[in-house]
Formats: structure tokens, sequence, C-alpha cells
């Protein structure tokens, strides 16, 4: 059994995702997410951490809400 981390917060509680957060969140792969991250039209909700990449949750969610296909 594994053991729970004491600050584990859920994916809808967080301010930011990984990739592999947002693609669970979203069920958009992981290699279209990075494509969207490349994209500086996006910029809006990607944070870069040094070499982390990562998507502000709130404006990612309004960006997917926004799409008809992607």
């Amino acid at each position: 059994m594994e053991k729970r981390k004491a600050y584990d917060i859920p994916i809808w509680r967080k301010l930011c995702l990984t990739f592999e957060e947002a693609a669970a969140y979203s069920h958009i792969g992981e290699n279209k997410l990075r494509a969207i991250a490349r994209d500086p039209r996006n910029s809006e909700f990607v944070l870069h951490n040094g070499t982390h990449t990562m998507f502000k949750r709130d404006g990612f969610e309004r960006y997917v809400a926004g799409l008809s296909y992607i």
C-alpha cells in the first residue's frame, strides 16, 4: 500500500499542472499538450519554471473549454 504524503493536493485544487497531470485531467495526450505548450499564443496559461513547463490550471481550463476540436 502506497503511503500518501501530507502535502498531496487533488488535481482540481492545484494552481499548476504538470504534463502528466494535465493529460489525466483533460484526457488530452501528453505529446499534444507539449505541442500546445510550445505555441507562443498559449503563453497566458503556460508557466516555465527553469527546465520544467507547467500549465496554470484555470487558464488551461478556459482554453480547453473554448475549443471545438484539438
